[in-house]
């Protein structure tokens, strides 16, 4: 994968990420606030926590920083998977936002 291939992809998983995150909200089902930044996503709960989503270009993934640690995924037969256990990411950051808000978020 070319890097302009890995920008594309990134961004554009970074758009789905914001869109899902924001239909959750939306539906009253968790309170989250959103923040775009190039290519950071920050991600603001109700009690403050917060989850941030970047793309990491040199390594070719996306990070995840929670309250519950952090989490590098790579694009592996076109899906992010986690890099320790394999776990694929929207499934991760529904379980991660769930955790650290208290209620459910289903992503995706």
């Amino acid at each position: 994968m070319t890097d302009s291939e890995f920008e594309a992809r990134a961004t554009a998983t970074l758009d789905a990420i914001e869109a899902a995150v924001a239909a959750v909200s939306d539906s009253g089902a968790v309170d989250i606030e959103i923040e775009r930044s190039a290519n950071v996503l920050t991600l603001e709960l109700a009690d403050g926590s917060k989850v941030v989503i970047n793309s990491q270009a040199p390594m070719r993934q996306i990070w995840v920083a929670a309250r519950s640690g952090g989490f590098h995924f790579a694009e592996r037969a076109g899906q992010w998977r986690d890099t320790r256990d394999d776990g694929e990411l929207l499934a991760t950051l529904s379980r991660i936002l769930s955790q650290q808000g208290g209620q459910p978020a289903l992503l995706g």
